[in-house]
């Protein structure tokens, strides 16, 4: 899988989270860089605004105008924040957008397929792109942000490829309220805020007192199984939707597990990450006739739960996630 491998997860810088204070200065004192924009539509109260995202400190003296996104869960929030009139381009999508995006989705060029190729990028005439994966930002592709800031364009990268050890709620309520202030929003992105903790606090209610179902993640892989691991948005998903992660000791969002392991460990019940060309149908078919696997709980009861996988990365489709997960692994307490 080219967004989400071990590999390219791990080459992204591990840094936190961390919002600098702003400066009325056009650069800040660290050398940050800075993003003029047109000036006369920032609001006094609101820029300069600096922000530190990956090991990249920029300042914006305005909200950015033509945007390119690359990854779903990145395009989706920048909809739900209400700014599709701010792109120019999109690319990469691993399944259909949410039904509420689809009106404004239609309105934006969809530049490549796959990844957008450095010459793709810059015909959008851009002056920011905004990638959700590591891989969005290979330098070996000539898409690196240090190539982009060299032709006068800034980025950001979801901070789920950059941040360890973290609480992954948080850092997805944190890169809501970054990118609101980056793009001037800053009451609709507090206002998605506020609404994702009141659904995650519902959910919760549902669960207490439930015991926690052990649940293996199956994504994808024959020799090996690549599933979720103990950091990332995904492993906390879980842990919110009422089970137990059989691997969060991997210390990386996703990561390769023997199925000697699988097997030790006991899961039951798997979550299938639907997404690409392998179906559902045929991941489920992959487990229930592998004779290895025939006495794990959750295949001799055959109890699997689907999420797509634009679901299980951090972006604004999470809080519901967590609920309907919680409905496939608890559905007598979670039925209204």
């Amino acid at each position: 899988m080219s967004r989400h491998t071990p590999a390219l997860i791990a080459a992204a810088v591990l840094l936190p989270l961390a919002l600098t204070a702003c400066s009325s200065s056009s650069s800040s004192s660290d050398g940050a860089t800075t993003a003029t924009g047109d000036k006369a539509a920032a609001k006094s109260d609101g820029f300069p605004y600096t922000v530190k995202n990956c090991g990249v400190t920029t300042t914006f003296e305005a909200p950015p105008k033509r945007v390119v996104t690359m990854n779903q869960h990145v395009t989706e929030i920048m909809l739900e924040l209400g700014l599709a009139k701010s792109l120019v381009g999109t690319a990469y999508l691993d399944d259909q957008v949410l039904p509420k995006y689809a009106e404004d989705y239609a309105t934006v060029p969809v530049i490549a397929k796959e990844y957008p190729s450095y010459e793709q990028v810059l015909a959008t005439n851009p002056d920011f792109v905004y990638g959700g994966y590591a891989s969005a930002f290979a330098a070996g592709d000539g898409r690196g942000r240090a190539a982009l800031k060299k032709s006068g364009i800034e980025s950001r990268l979801n901070t789920e490829s950059c941040t360890k050890g973290d609480q992954p709620m948080d850092t997805l309520y944190e890169e809501i309220r970054e990118v609101g202030r980056t793009f001037g929003v800053t009451d609709r992105a507090e206002a998605w805020i506020k609404q994702a903790k009141a659904d995650n606090a519902a959910t919760a209610k549902k669960l207490a007192g439930l015991k926690p179902v052990p649940v293996f993640v199956y994504d994808s892989g024959d020799k090996t199984a690549f599933t979720a691991g103990g950091e990332g948005i995904g492993n906390e998903l879980i842990e919110r939707a009422g089970g137990t992660n059989v691997f969060a000791d991997l210390d990386k969002p996703f990561g390769d597990a023997s199925w000697e392991n699988v097997v030790a460990r006991k899961p039951e019940a798997i979550v299938i990450y639907d997404y690409g060309a392998t179906t559902v149908e045929q991941k489920k078919k992959r487990l229930l006739t592998d004779p290895a696997l025939a006495d794990v709980p959750a295949v001799k009861n055959k109890r699997f739960a689907v999420m797509p996988l634009s679901d299980a990365v951090l972006g604004v489709r999470v809080p519901a996630a967590v609920g309907k997960l919680a409905a496939q692994l608890h559905p007598g307490a979670t039925t209204p």
